[in-house]
Protein backbone atom coordinates (compact mmCIF):
# COMPACT_ATOMS: atom_id res chain seq x y z
CA UNK A 1 0.00 0.00 0.00
CA UNK A 2 2.75 2.33 0.71
CA UNK A 3 4.74 1.66 -2.16
CA UNK A 4 1.29 2.88 -4.40
CA UNK A 5 0.81 6.01 -1.88
CA UNK A 6 4.26 7.02 -3.17
CA UNK A 7 3.90 6.15 -6.65
CA UNK A 8 0.31 8.49 -6.51
CA UNK A 9 2.46 11.17 -4.54
CA UNK A 10 4.96 10.90 -7.28
CA UNK A 11 2.45 11.76 -10.11
CA UNK A 12 0.52 14.40 -8.21
CA UNK A 13 4.11 16.12 -8.56
CA UNK A 14 5.01 15.57 -11.68
CA UNK A 15 1.80 16.64 -12.45
CA UNK A 16 1.98 19.84 -10.77
CA UNK A 17 5.50 20.98 -11.77
CA UNK A 18 4.80 19.99 -15.77
CA UNK A 19 1.68 22.25 -15.89
CA UNK A 20 3.41 24.97 -14.08
CA UNK A 21 6.15 24.79 -16.41
CA UNK A 22 3.96 24.35 -19.16
CA UNK A 23 1.99 27.48 -17.88
CA UNK A 24 5.13 29.62 -17.78
CA UNK A 25 6.80 28.69 -21.35
CA UNK A 26 5.37 30.76 -22.94
CA UNK A 27 6.22 34.16 -20.55
CA UNK A 28 9.75 35.84 -21.58
CA UNK A 29 11.41 37.88 -19.13
CA UNK A 30 13.63 40.92 -19.56
CA UNK A 31 17.01 38.68 -18.86
CA UNK A 32 15.95 35.17 -17.90
CA UNK A 33 18.36 35.29 -14.46
CA UNK A 34 16.81 34.56 -11.16
CA UNK A 35 18.69 37.40 -9.52
CA UNK A 36 16.86 40.01 -11.65
CA UNK A 37 13.37 40.14 -10.69
CA UNK A 38 11.12 40.71 -13.82
CA UNK A 39 7.10 40.58 -12.59
CA UNK A 40 5.87 41.90 -15.85
CA UNK A 41 5.55 38.87 -17.56
CA UNK A 42 6.54 40.10 -20.71
CA UNK A 43 3.66 42.71 -21.08
CA UNK A 44 4.19 46.40 -21.20
CA UNK A 45 2.47 48.22 -18.61
CA UNK A 46 2.50 48.03 -15.04
CA UNK A 47 3.54 44.97 -12.55
CA UNK A 48 3.56 44.20 -8.91
CA UNK A 49 5.08 41.36 -6.66
CA UNK A 50 4.69 41.42 -2.78
CA UNK A 51 6.13 39.29 -0.60
CA UNK A 52 8.36 38.44 2.82
CA UNK A 53 12.05 37.03 3.19
CA UNK A 54 14.04 35.45 6.00
CA UNK A 55 17.49 35.71 5.84
CA UNK A 56 20.02 33.86 8.44
CA UNK A 57 23.19 36.22 8.24
CA UNK A 58 26.12 38.15 9.89
CA UNK A 59 24.85 41.22 12.33
CA UNK A 60 27.03 43.67 10.46
CA UNK A 61 30.08 43.35 8.03
CA UNK A 62 32.95 41.50 9.61
CA UNK A 63 30.68 40.11 12.65
CA UNK A 64 30.56 36.78 13.97
CA UNK A 65 27.52 37.26 15.61
CA UNK A 66 24.43 35.24 13.25
CA UNK A 67 20.56 35.84 13.59
CA UNK A 68 17.39 36.02 11.60
CA UNK A 69 15.43 39.06 10.17
CA UNK A 70 12.12 38.93 8.46
CA UNK A 71 12.40 42.04 5.09
CA UNK A 72 9.81 43.07 2.82
CA UNK A 73 10.06 41.84 -1.06
CA UNK A 74 8.97 42.35 -3.94
CA UNK A 75 8.69 45.54 -6.57
CA UNK A 76 7.00 48.05 -8.48
CA UNK A 77 7.49 47.84 -12.14
CA UNK A 78 6.50 49.76 -14.93
CA UNK A 79 8.00 47.86 -18.43
CA UNK A 80 8.23 49.49 -21.68
CA UNK A 81 9.55 46.96 -24.48
CA UNK A 82 13.15 46.24 -23.27
CA UNK A 83 13.15 49.13 -20.30
CA UNK A 84 11.77 48.53 -16.75
CA UNK A 85 11.44 51.32 -14.75
CA UNK A 86 11.58 49.93 -10.72
CA UNK A 87 11.05 50.48 -7.05
CA UNK A 88 12.32 47.93 -5.08
CA UNK A 89 12.40 48.09 -1.57
CA UNK A 90 15.14 50.93 -0.76
CA UNK A 91 16.24 51.56 -4.23
CA UNK A 92 14.74 53.36 -7.55
CA UNK A 93 15.96 52.87 -10.41
CA UNK A 94 16.10 51.83 -14.57
CA UNK A 95 17.16 48.58 -16.26
CA UNK A 96 17.19 48.32 -20.19
CA UNK A 97 18.32 45.00 -22.70
CA UNK A 98 19.67 46.36 -25.71
CA UNK A 99 20.95 43.98 -28.80
CA UNK A 100 19.84 40.80 -26.91
CA UNK A 101 23.06 40.34 -25.13
CA UNK A 102 23.76 43.96 -22.90
CA UNK A 103 22.10 44.76 -19.75
CA UNK A 104 22.46 47.66 -18.41
CA UNK A 105 21.06 49.38 -14.59
CA UNK A 106 21.15 52.07 -12.80
CA UNK A 107 19.43 53.01 -9.56
CA UNK A 108 19.60 55.47 -6.45
CA UNK A 109 19.33 53.16 -3.29
CA UNK A 110 19.86 54.16 0.22
CA UNK A 111 22.55 52.86 2.63
CA UNK A 112 21.34 52.24 6.47
CA UNK A 113 24.65 52.24 7.38
CA UNK A 114 25.99 50.16 11.28
CA UNK A 115 24.36 50.94 14.57
CA UNK A 116 26.41 50.17 17.72
CA UNK A 117 23.48 48.28 18.58
CA UNK A 118 23.86 45.84 15.78
CA UNK A 119 26.33 43.85 17.69
CA UNK A 120 24.20 41.69 20.67
CA UNK A 121 27.23 41.42 22.56
CA UNK A 122 28.85 44.58 22.78
CA UNK A 123 31.67 43.94 20.04
CA UNK A 124 30.75 47.69 18.94
CA UNK A 125 30.30 49.56 21.97
CA UNK A 126 31.93 53.12 21.71
CA UNK A 127 32.25 52.91 18.22
CA UNK A 128 29.16 54.69 17.51
CA UNK A 129 27.01 54.67 14.45
CA UNK A 130 28.00 54.78 11.02
CA UNK A 131 26.96 57.66 8.79
CA UNK A 132 23.25 56.90 5.97
CA UNK A 133 23.14 57.61 3.15
CA UNK A 134 22.28 57.80 -1.05
CA UNK A 135 24.31 55.43 -3.26
CA UNK A 136 24.27 55.60 -6.84
CA UNK A 137 24.42 51.96 -8.53
CA UNK A 138 25.19 51.89 -12.19
CA UNK A 139 25.65 47.86 -13.50
CA UNK A 140 26.21 46.06 -16.96
CA UNK A 141 26.34 42.62 -17.62
CA UNK A 142 27.56 41.39 -20.95
CA UNK A 143 25.88 38.31 -22.03
CA UNK A 144 27.99 35.34 -24.45
CA UNK A 145 24.48 34.97 -26.16
CA UNK A 146 20.76 35.50 -25.84
CA UNK A 147 20.02 32.24 -23.89
CA UNK A 148 22.03 34.20 -21.09
CA UNK A 149 23.66 30.73 -20.12
CA UNK A 150 26.92 32.66 -19.30
CA UNK A 151 27.71 36.69 -18.93
CA UNK A 152 30.07 38.87 -17.39
CA UNK A 153 29.05 41.67 -14.67
CA UNK A 154 30.39 44.89 -13.97
CA UNK A 155 29.34 47.55 -11.23
CA UNK A 156 30.07 50.35 -9.67
CA UNK A 157 28.24 51.89 -6.24
CA UNK A 158 29.04 55.71 -5.55
CA UNK A 159 28.45 57.34 -2.63
CA UNK A 160 29.61 59.99 0.22
CA UNK A 161 31.23 57.36 1.98
CA UNK A 162 33.28 56.48 -1.20
CA UNK A 163 33.52 54.21 -3.80
CA UNK A 164 32.86 50.10 -4.20
CA UNK A 165 33.09 47.90 -7.34
CA UNK A 166 32.14 44.65 -8.30
CA UNK A 167 33.64 42.41 -11.62
CA UNK A 168 32.09 39.15 -11.97
CA UNK A 169 31.12 36.19 -14.01
CA UNK A 170 27.91 33.72 -13.54
CA UNK A 171 26.15 30.75 -15.17
CA UNK A 172 22.44 30.30 -15.68
CA UNK A 173 20.95 26.34 -14.91
CA UNK A 174 17.92 25.18 -16.42
CA UNK A 175 16.04 26.24 -20.35
CA UNK A 176 13.21 28.31 -19.41
CA UNK A 177 13.15 32.43 -20.15
CA UNK A 178 10.34 33.70 -17.50
CA UNK A 179 13.36 34.37 -15.17
CA UNK A 180 12.90 31.36 -13.22
CA UNK A 181 15.64 28.06 -12.43
CA UNK A 182 19.10 28.98 -10.83
CA UNK A 183 22.24 30.71 -11.38
CA UNK A 184 26.20 31.22 -9.92
CA UNK A 185 28.28 33.39 -10.34
CA UNK A 186 31.92 34.28 -8.79
CA UNK A 187 32.58 37.66 -7.76
CA UNK A 188 35.80 39.98 -7.07
CA UNK A 189 35.30 43.16 -5.02
CA UNK A 190 37.49 46.11 -5.06
CA UNK A 191 36.86 49.12 -2.73
CA UNK A 192 38.51 52.62 -2.70
CA UNK A 193 40.13 53.94 1.04
CA UNK A 194 36.82 55.69 2.05
CA UNK A 195 34.53 52.83 1.50
CA UNK A 196 37.10 50.64 3.35
CA UNK A 197 37.17 52.73 6.43
CA UNK A 198 33.48 53.23 6.72
CA UNK A 199 32.78 50.00 8.29
CA UNK A 200 36.11 48.94 9.53
CA UNK A 201 38.45 51.74 10.30
CA UNK A 202 38.84 53.33 14.31
CA UNK A 203 39.82 56.66 14.60
CA UNK A 204 41.34 57.86 17.69
CA UNK A 205 38.16 59.35 19.75
CA UNK A 206 36.65 55.56 19.06
CA UNK A 207 39.62 53.98 19.66
CA UNK A 208 39.94 55.82 23.70
CA UNK A 209 36.11 55.00 23.74
CA UNK A 210 35.99 51.32 23.04
CA UNK A 211 39.46 50.37 24.05
CA UNK A 212 40.28 48.84 20.53
CA UNK A 213 43.56 49.69 18.68
CA UNK A 214 43.53 52.83 15.79
CA UNK A 215 42.87 51.78 12.53
CA UNK A 216 43.09 53.26 9.05
CA UNK A 217 42.56 50.89 6.15
CA UNK A 218 43.91 51.55 2.13
CA UNK A 219 41.32 50.76 -1.00
CA UNK A 220 42.46 47.87 -3.27
CA UNK A 221 40.94 44.29 -3.37
CA UNK A 222 38.37 43.79 -0.98
CA UNK A 223 36.66 39.99 -1.25
CA UNK A 224 36.14 37.24 -3.01
CA UNK A 225 33.03 35.91 -3.34
CA UNK A 226 30.28 33.11 -4.39
CA UNK A 227 26.57 34.26 -5.05
CA UNK A 228 23.75 31.28 -5.96
CA UNK A 229 19.89 32.60 -6.92
CA UNK A 230 17.05 29.96 -7.19
CA UNK A 231 13.51 31.23 -8.23
CA UNK A 232 10.68 29.26 -9.18
CA UNK A 233 6.57 29.59 -9.43
CA UNK A 234 4.42 27.20 -7.14
CA UNK A 235 1.65 28.54 -8.65
CA UNK A 236 0.33 30.62 -11.54
CA UNK A 237 0.79 33.91 -8.88
CA UNK A 238 3.15 32.68 -6.59
CA UNK A 239 6.69 32.90 -6.84
CA UNK A 240 9.66 30.93 -4.36
CA UNK A 241 12.86 32.41 -3.92
CA UNK A 242 16.05 31.62 -2.51
CA UNK A 243 19.99 32.98 -1.99
CA UNK A 244 23.34 32.00 -0.75
CA UNK A 245 25.98 34.75 -0.56
CA UNK A 246 29.59 33.66 0.37
CA UNK A 247 31.93 36.53 0.60
CA UNK A 248 35.99 35.77 1.99
CA UNK A 249 37.93 38.61 2.91
CA UNK A 250 41.60 39.93 1.83
CA UNK A 251 43.96 42.75 2.64
CA UNK A 252 43.72 44.99 5.46
CA UNK A 253 40.00 44.07 6.22
CA UNK A 254 41.03 40.89 8.10
CA UNK A 255 43.10 43.12 10.19
CA UNK A 256 40.65 45.41 11.75
CA UNK A 257 39.59 44.82 15.52
CA UNK A 258 36.16 45.10 14.30
CA UNK A 259 36.51 41.88 11.73
CA UNK A 260 35.90 38.94 14.18
CA UNK A 261 35.54 36.90 10.81
CA UNK A 262 37.45 36.88 7.79
CA UNK A 263 34.28 35.85 5.57
CA UNK A 264 30.38 37.12 5.40
CA UNK A 265 27.90 34.53 4.52
CA UNK A 266 23.80 34.86 4.34
CA UNK A 267 21.33 32.73 3.57
CA UNK A 268 17.48 33.46 2.25
CA UNK A 269 14.71 31.94 1.77
CA UNK A 270 11.24 33.79 0.59
CA UNK A 271 8.06 34.18 -1.58
CA UNK A 272 6.43 36.47 -3.63
CA UNK A 273 2.88 37.26 -4.86
CA UNK A 274 2.92 38.32 -8.20
CA UNK A 275 -0.69 40.15 -9.38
Amino acid sequence: MKKYAGLLMMIVMHGLFFNTALAQAGRTALVPLPSINDFTRGNDGWAVGLGLGVEYEAAYEGSDEFGFEVDPAGALQWRNDDDIFFWAGEALGWRGLRADTWLFEAAVAYDEGREESDSDDGHLDGLGDSDEGAQIVLQVRRAFSAEWRYWLDGRMVVGDSGSLGLFGVGHRFGDRFDGTGSEIAIVAVFHDSDYANKDFSINAAQAAASGLNETHLSGGFRSIGVNYNYRNYLSHNWQIFGELVYERYTGDIKDSPITRNDYEAEVGIGVIYVF
